[in-house]
């Protein structure tokens, strides 16, 4: 099973950029699809964007669409989440995740089975 351990959450204002970042050991990184994740208080985690294995294909929910990147550097085992124009709605605690099965891509239909980080807060005051 893979570890993942998210950093650079924290208290921002809104309109601020801010860069998460998750390390993933256990497993050769550059086979997994990896995705983000947040949930914010009296709420349903909901995905934020996902990156296929291949680095072929980003994904973003519409509320993140055109202020947000996900990366990877596979030669790190790391991935990240750039996060700009922030929003007092983006307020949440962000995960990062990493499909179980190698090579399987993402779908926002129908989730694989993922490992998870501890999780890292988020707050943007307004």
């Amino acid at each position: 099973q893979a570890q993942l351990v998210e950093s650079g959450g924290g208290l921002v204002q809104a309109g601020d950029s801010l860069r998460l970042s998750c390390a993933v050991s256990g497993r050769t990184f550059s086979r997994y699809t990896v995705a983000w994740f947040r949930q914010a208080p009296g709420k349903e985690r909901e995905y934020v964007a996902a990156l296929d294995w291949n680095g072929k294909r980003a994904y973003y929910q519409d509320s993140v669409k055109g202020r947000s990147t996900i990366s990877r550097d596979n030669a790190k085992n790391t991935m990240f989440l750039q996060m700009s124009g922030l929003k007092p709605e983006d307020t949440a605690v962000y995960y990062c995740a990493s499909y179980k099965n190698p090579f399987e891509l993402f779908s926002p239909l129908r989730l694989g089975s993922l490992d998870w980080g501890q999780g890292t807060q988020v707050t943007v005051s307004s």
